[in-house]
């Protein structure tokens, strides 16, 4: 529906929604490789594709009040914890359905590891994280920022307003945190 008024605003669309509009096509196929990279590792069961996944990012994200997509790794890190959410939400659905090892696998992978790191359940690392949040917000965004939305340990420090060393360092201990809490469960 096209608006008369002459100061090119458009009162339907909240001005969060102009921004996300505009960031989306220099975004889509980052997200698109950050979905097929958070999918990895899933069965042939499995029925969400990447795509799906980003396009569900996208709904969720036009609907959240007060969206910041000014900054581009800013965007990417609330994308991750986005679509974390939407797999989550996914691999339960599955598991209430199946009952059993419907659970989708991920990989907190790292470019600076020489060997793949073993994959994990999805709900077991969203648990996982959920019990880090308890003790330590931030150590939970870097993962999300760094390991599922795969940006650099630069743009972590730029977003979160913190140096790299202490980036890196926030990270080991989360990754060290979080493969002792999925080993005992």
């Amino acid at each position: 529906m096209a608006s008369s008024r002459e100061d090119g605003e458009h009162p339907a669309v909240p001005p969060d929604a102009r921004a996300l509009d505009a960031l989306w096509p220099q975004v889509y196929e980052e997200l698109r490789r950050l979905a097929r990279r958070s999918m990895r590792g899933q069965g042939p069961e499995h029925t969400l594709e990447p795509t799906a996944l980003v396009h569900e990012a996208y709904l969720k994200l036009s609907r959240s009040p007060g969206l910041d997509a000014s900054d581009q790794a800013r965007f990417l890190g609330l994308a991750a914890r986005a679509m974390r959410q939407i797999l989550v939400d996914h691999a339960r659905g599955k598991a209430a359905v199946k009952r059993g090892d419907g659970g989708i696998r991920v990989e907190l992978a790292d470019d600076l590891g020489a060997t793949p790191p073993p994959a994990v359940d999805l709900l077991a690392l969203h648990a996982a994280l959920d019990r880090l949040a308890t003790y330590d917000e931030r150590k939970v965004r870097i993962v999300e920022m760094r390991y599922l939305a795969g940006l650099t340990l630069e743009e972590v420090a730029e977003v979160l307003g913190l140096s790299v060393p202490t980036v890196k360092r926030d990270a080991a201990m989360a990754k060290a945190w979080l493969f002792r809490e999925l080993e005992r469960s």
